[in-house]
Formats: structure tokens, sequence, C-alpha cells
């Protein structure tokens, strides 16, 4: 099965594409002091590293407008984000030091001339704008009425009744910037509408995506820590992508930022998005288990992982770690390669065939014997269906 991704104008940030028919990007965010450079092109250089596409640095000062040159130029190995809040004389600063991109939420940046001349330099350079609008700062003109405290049904029902407006409002927050870049001759436009409520964040980008063609940017802001961002990005972020909307993302999560990459990464993996690891599927072990399964799976991952680095075809697999009888035959069939466990032995499946039995202590060198041997055989029947079409 594949997504059928939502029709989106295509906006080029240094050599990357967000939107048309690009891949979906991952993004994650600085968390060092800006003034220390040392420490912000540190990380920046990590990010790459783990795999992020383009990495957000915050401008809040202006000792930090004046870092912005120095950063770009110690770290370029991926486009840089500048995030600009209440300062516009910030945003032209990032420009001007060679940021590719802008990101400003509309609830902080509304004087008109002051938008006009952050466009008209965004337009000489070819940097695009964020339009990032988050539910705790919006702009304050569609902000809605705060809802009475008290209890009683109709407390409950007027909440009910403020969180759709703030859905609307999220909506018509962006929609009244787009407009007034649109009317400055300015398209280079990413959106993203944020909250750290699941059901807002799902409902106002849904509403978004019939309003307009621009690409989105998406994420459920201020998730928290690992556990509870991974749980509600994974929802989120999750259930977007898997009706087609969504160009590029990031998993907020109060800790490492490397972390960040890693769930976005699992996220696109999980619906074939993309491909960062080999499909390594393991049963969770139970009663019924009588091997070491979370032993083996956590070492065939970790050596699959090490092979895809030489191999990158090796993502494209499935591999299967089961511990018993019931279920294991039945996903090892399903897999390129996979192990059905018992009783110390494990029955080795390739391409939904049986090809040996081995003991508990060679089930991971097995697995990764069969997985290797695949992809020489694969590779070895595209050499000579290359041969037989070149000699005919």
């Amino acid at each position: 099965m594949t997504i059928a991704r939502r029709n989106t104008r295509p906006v080029r940030v240094k050599h990357l594409t967000i939107g048309g028919d690009a891949p979906v990007c991952l993004q994650s965010m600085t968390k060092t002091e800006t003034t220390d450079i040392e420490a912000t092109v540190r990380q920046i250089r990590a990010l790459a590293t783990a795999g992020c596409e383009i990495v957000r640095v915050a401008v809040p000062t202006i000792d930090a407008a004046k870092a912005l040159p120095d950063i770009r130029r110690e770290a370029n190995q991926v486009p840089l984000v500048a995030d600009i809040h209440f300062h516009p004389q910030f945003a032209i600063a990032a420009i001007e030091a060679g940021f590719d991109k802008i990101r400003w939420n509309p609830g902080n940046i509304r004087n008109p001339a002051q938008v006009r001349e952050v466009v008209d330099r965004a337009k000489e350079r070819g940097v695009p704008i964020r339009i990032g609008v988050n539910v705790g700062s919006l702009d304050p003109e569609c902000l809605p009425a705060a809802p009475k405290r008290g209890r009683g049904r109709a407390t409950q029902a007027g909440e009910a009744a403020h969180r759709d407006d703030l859905i609307e409002a999220l909506v018509q927050s962006a929609l009244k910037s787009v407009r007034l870049l649109e009317g400055f001759g300015f398209y280079d436009i990413v959106l993203s509408l944020k909250s750290s409520d699941v059901l807002q964040m799902l409902s106002a980008y849904r509403r978004m995506a019939q309003l307009c063609d621009y690409p989105f940017h998406l994420g459920v802001t201020e998730a928290g820590l690992l556990e509870a961002s991974t749980v509600k990005s994974a929802i989120g972020i999750g259930a977007l992508l898997a009706e087609g909307i969504g160009d590029t993302i990031r998993v907020s999560i109060t800790g490492d930022p490397i972390d960040e990459v890693k769930v976005a990464q699992r996220i696109l993996s999980s619906l074939e998005l993309r491909r960062f690891d080999t499909n390594v599927i393991a049963c969770p072990s139970c009663g019924r288990c009588q091997i070491d399964v979370v032993g083996i799976a956590t070492e065939v991952e970790r050596r699959l992982q090490e092979l895809a680095r030489s191999d990158p075809r090796c993502l494209e697999l499935t591999v299967a770690v089961m511990g018993c009888v019931v279920n294991g035959p039945g996903e090892s069939e399903h897999a390129d390669v996979g192990m059905a466990g018992g009783g110390g032995v494990g029955v080795i499946y390739r391409k939904g065939r049986q090809v040996r039995r081995v003991s508990e202590a060679e089930m991971v060198d097995a697995l990764l014997d069969e997985v290797k041997s695949l992809l020489q055989q694969t590779a070895d029947s595209r050499q000579q269906t290359v041969e037989s079409a070149l000699q005919a």
C-alpha cells in the first residue's frame, strides 16, 4: 500500500525541496545558547550526523543575531533556519548571515511594514519563510474569548466550544499571515499549526489542508519528555502522514535533540515513507517464549544497522525474530529473512522457505548470514538482468 500524498507547491531550502514530490524531511532544533557558538555548531553537526536534514536555531536576542554569521560559516552541512520572535530585524540579520530559511510566529510580528521589509530581503536572497502558528501565541485579533470557569455541563460545553474556537483561531492566524505575504508577492511559504493538544493539532492541519496548497511542517508542540512525546508525536504526526498530509516533521522532546531525529525516523519508516533502519519484527515475549528473544533481537538490530552503512539495500528488508511456535513460523515466513525459536533451537526462513536449523548460540550469526546471502543473490540477479538486456 502506498500513501497518496497531498499535492503541495515545492519550496526550495538550500539544496532541499519541501513539498511537491520531495520526500518528507526531518527537522530538529538546537537547544544550546545561540551565543555559545562552539556548542551550537557542535550540536548542529551532531544532528546532521544523526540524519537531521534541517536544523532550526533560536534568535531571541541581539547577541544571538550577532552569532549567526559564525554559526553559518562553521555549520554548513545542513540548511539552517532562524527562529524569530518579536524582532523582525533579527530575521534580516539571519538572512544577511546566510541562513536558509526564516520561521516566525504571526502572533509575535504583526506590523505590516516590518513584515514587508523582511519579505523584500527574503525575496532578494531566495529565502523561504515558515509561518509557525502556535496555539500558545496566536494573533490577538484571532484569539477567542476564554471560557468561563466553573462546574457542570454548561461549563464543559463552553470549554469544548472554546477548544473548537482555538482550532479555528490557529487556521485564521495562519491564513491572515499567508494573505499578508501573498500581498507582497511572496509565495515561498511553509506552514505549521502546532498545539500540545493532539486532537487540536490534527483538526487544524486537516482544515488548513482544504484551504491552501502550501507545504506543511508537522509537529505536536510542547509534547513533553521522551516517552510522552514519542506517543503524542507518533499519533499526531503519524495520523496526518498516513492521510498524505505533511512535508517536513519535527518531534518535540524535552531532552536530547538526537532523540527527536531517531523518533522521527521511526515514524517515517513505520509508514514506509522513508527507510532509515531495517524493519525488524520481534515478538514481545511471553510465557511461551523459550529463548532470549530480547537479547537476540537487540543484537540483530545492532548488526543490521552496521550492515546498512555498507549496504543500504539492507534497509529494504524485513527481518523477523520470533520466540515461539504460535506466531513465529507465520511471521518468519512472511519476512524476507526470519527465525522462529524455541527450546534452544531456531528454524531459519528465507523468502518463506525453511533453510536450516541452528542452536540458540548461532541464531544471530545465522540470521545475518542469510541476510547477506539474500543481498548477494539479489545483486547477482540484477547483474544478470542488465547483462541480458545489453546482449539483446
